[in-house]
């Protein structure tokens, strides 16, 4: 992600950090808990490394060390050209307090010296032989990965996994670190990156980096073709995605501006945007760019690293991941998942847009095939179906019809159910398969000279299905704006008995959508506007919950939302007829914000009146997708994250956070491949989930996108659909909750038959500390739950 933050934004930052510890440290001894720790201090020590003559180092260690008998993550600190090991050593208040209230976990922070070749040797072994004033190259990276990081290992308390250490620099040390981070991937794992003096092909003529032989061979101090050799595109194309790294890159707007024109993409601010654009397109390899008010100096290099070790710390980690069980479903191109339900022998049935051919399915018929299989317990493939013209057809939900037989909905680019020629514009499509395969019907919707789509579909309980997506025309009324929500009613012979349409004038979309006890409709999505009767934040975009009667009449509307951006990608209907919504927000709508989109879950009654909301999050980027609702009226949220709400694993892995029936968090399961899981390289998440309700055990299935594979199996294309059994009360324990109490504050009321009150934001502060230890004790990293208990006055 990127962002562009002010010299000021960047510092209240640091000084107000909001996340929280998300490394599964071993807990905080007792003197560190009550405040009796020893303080931090730096200390000296040079490393034995007889390439480079030893290297001298200044090392922070953080409260309460001395006293511990844990072990820690590691950070190494590479200063710029000309500068020295005491340049980081400003950085300690900053770790202090982070450390202090929770924002990073304790951990050991190295910075050595870097005096070789007149402190310009850009941290590379060199292969200079000559004369000049700065002295002979030297193998300064290998001394460093290896010297270095060996001597401190054995002399300090450090967890000894490349999972648990980091590296950073500002300038040099910047390009240094990326060097590091992506040339040895077995020794690190992130990188906090800051203005790094990186150049693509080669550095513009009046660069250093050709004045030390830090890219010299034999006599000449700089050599093009070495330069390549150690270049970052060349360390990118060789990735190793089974060891995935990640960069935080932060680049000041007032960089020195080279009066050259032709030098002009020598700019260091271009130059980061550059290496940050390359790194998040290779496979393994995750970034962040931010883009900071100030010049080549300490007034960005610091709120920049305030920021950076946040992210970085998110994704260290202490302990080994949960063990992946899965299974793979997909062919040999780029799949989608499309839904998924139980059977009554132990199986499920599958839906997946299949790119290419599917294993028992036979040959392939357009671009994308929906293919839905039955598996039995084992996996094996009892029957398969396609749903498939030339063009391309995408699977969105799945449910089952009662008798046996699935219905699936989804959106389609050819005649679908009739000659399959392709379309000019997507529609709609719902469609029956019965209990041994054979398709009963499929059922076309939409505007004839416009597109819509399907994104989610619930059963009715009498054969039938409800769904909804979006319409870009004119189906149930006259179009409000770009796109409105379309939401429809197909009995058990495939006839439409209800279509309504609802929208602004701006794009809204529907994702979710739930049956109420009360035979009532309930959608979730995104506004881009107001919708009818309802108030918008003026935000890129709200979320909404809809209710809607059996015949399509709105019954009410809840948009919530902030000045950011703001999704409802989930709706859970509890028995009591109260309703759940789950998606993401960039803003604040629980009590804080951790950084980037964090996962929201929110509670309204049966009229729409808020009840809780609660907002979880990590400094990466958290989403929360769907839900599952649990025994206790509680709801399993599947999320998808880039940071540590459990323990990471890759470089967007797939989270399950317990939430219960008054919207307390618990601690997260998270799960996922070395590569990217739950969804798309655009950030668009492909992650359903249902209960088992055949189960013994109150049990969900999950089905999703992974660009890896579970422990044990083999991808089958570059993008698979996994399915996996999870435990609904997976990470709970009960009495350990993640959260704050709950606080108390009206938030707004939901739009029916009177007007809609803006969602206003709560501004209460949080016991951080008590969190951390909270976390700490139970065992497993958790990112940050800002909890607000909200009870609406309802205008009904």
């Amino acid at each position: 992600m990127v962002h562009a933050v002010s010299r000021a934004v960047a510092a209240a930052a640091a000084a107000v950090a909001t996340m929280v510890a998300l490394v599964a440290i071993p807990a905080l001894p007792a003197e560190a808990a009550s405040g009796s720790a020893s303080p931090s201090r730096i200390e000296s020590t040079v490393a034995p490394a007889a390439e480079v003559g030893g290297i001298d180092a200044a090392v922070y260690l953080p409260p309460g060390y001395d006293e511990s008998a844990a072990a820690y993550p590691s950070l190494y600190l590479l200063h710029g050209r000309g500068d020295t090991l005491s340049a980081w050593q400003r950085v300690a208040g900053t770790l202090d307090a982070l450390i202090a209230d929770g924002s990073i976990p304790p951990m050991i922070v190295v910075m050595p010296d870097a005096p070789w070749n007149d402190r310009g040797s850009w941290y590379a072994d060199s292969a200079y032989a000559g004369d000049a004033a700065s002295g002979p190259g030297l193998p300064v990276e290998t001394a460093i990965v290896e010297d270095l990081v060996a001597h401190v290992d054995g002399a300090y308390r450090t967890v000894a996994d490349r999972g648990a250490r980091a590296v950073g620099g500002y300038s040099m040390g910047g390009a240094g670190a990326v060097r590091l981070v992506l040339a040895h991937q077995a020794v690190f794992s992130a990188a906090i990156v800051l203005s790094p003096a990186v150049y693509v092909p080669q550095p513009p003529a009046d660069s250093s980096a050709r004045d030390y032989g830090a890219y010299g061979v034999g006599d000449a101090l700089f050599d093009e073709e070495r330069f390549t050799a150690l270049s970052y595109p060349t360390a990118l194309a060789a990735v190793d995605p089974s060891l995935p790294v990640h960069l935080f890159i932060a680049v000041g707007d007032d960089e020195y501006a080279n009066p050259d024109p032709a030098e002009a993409i020598h700019d260091l601010t271009m130059e980061a945007a550059s290496l940050y654009t390359a790194a998040r397109r290779v496979p393994g390899v995750t970034a962040e760019l931010r883009v900071l008010d100030g010049g080549h100096d300490w007034d960005v290099w610091e709120p920049a690293f305030a920021e950076g070790v946040q992210d970085v710390a998110a994704r260290l980690r202490t302990s080994p991941p949960t063990a992946w069980e899965a299974e793979l479903v997909g062919s040999s191109g780029d799949d989608r998942a499309g839904g998924i339900v139980a059977t009554d022998d132990g199986g499920t049935i599958v839906a997946l847009a299949a790119a290419d051919a599917v294993a028992g399915r036979g040959a392939h018929v357009g671009g994308l095939d929906v293919v839905v299989q039955r598996r039995d317990a084992a996996g094996v493939v009892a029957w398969s179906t396609s749903l498939a013209t030339s063009a391309d057809e995408r699977a969105y939900g799945l449910v089952p019809d009662g008798a046996g037989g699935v219905i699936v909905a989804g959106s389609t680019r050819g005649e679908l159910g009739g000659s399959g020629a392709p379309l000019e514009r997507d529609d709609a499509f719902v469609a029956a398969i019965g209990p041994d395969g054979d398709v009963r019907w499929v059922t076309r919707l939409g505007a004839a000279d416009a597109a819509d789509r399907l994104y989610a579909v619930a059963a009715d309980g009498a054969g039938g299905a409800v769904a909804t997506g979006y319409t870009s025309g004119s189906v149930a009324q006259p179009s409000a704006g770009d796109k409105d929500v379309l939401v429809v009613h197909v009995d058990a012979d495939g006839d439409v008995v209800m279509q309504a349409q609802v929208g602004s004038p701006g794009e809204d979309k529907a994702y979710g959508i739930a049956m109420t006890p009360d035979g009532a409709i309930a959608v979730a999505g995104v506004a881009g506007g107001a919708l009818p009767g309802a108030a918008s934040a003026g935000g890129g975009s709200d979320g909404f919950l809809l209710l809607l009667e059996a015949d399509g009449t709105v019954r009410w509307v809840q948009q919530v939302g902030t000045p950011e951006t703001d999704q409802l990608l989930g709706v859970v209907a509890r028995t009591d007829g109260s309703l759940v919504g789950i998606g993401s927000t960039r803003g604040t709508l629980g009590a804080s914000s951790s950084g980037d989109h964090d996962v929201v879950v929110l509670a309204v009654d049966g009229l729409g009146a808020g009840l809780w909301t609660t907002q979880v999050g990590t400094s990466g980027d958290d989403r929360g997708v769907a839900g599952v609702a649990t025994d206790d009226g509680g709801v399993a949220v599947v999320a998808v994250t880039s940071g540590a709400l459990g323990v990471p694993i890759g470089g967007v892995d797939v989270a399950v956070l317990p939430v219960d029936a008054e919207g307390t968090a618990g601690v997260a399961t998270q799960v996922g491949s070395v590569q990217r899981d739950g969804s798309d390289e655009w950030d668009d998440a492909n992650l359903l989930a249902v209960r088992d309700p055949l189960a013994a055990r109150p049990t969900m299935l999950v089905t999703g996108l992974t660009y890896g594979a579970p422990a044990g199996a083999t991808a089958i294309g570059s993008g698979d659909v996994f399915v996996m059994r999870m435990p609904l009360a997976a990470g709970v324990e009960p009495g350990v909750p993640v959260g704050p109490s709950p606080s108390a504050g009206a938030v707004g009321a939901p739009a029916g038959g009177g007007s809609d009150a803006a969602l206003p934001r709560l501004g209460a502060s949080i016991a951080l500390l008590a969190l951390v230890l909270g976390a700490l004790a139970a065992g497993a990293g958790a990112g940050l739950v800002g909890r607000s208990r909200r009870r609406l006055a309802s205008t009904m």
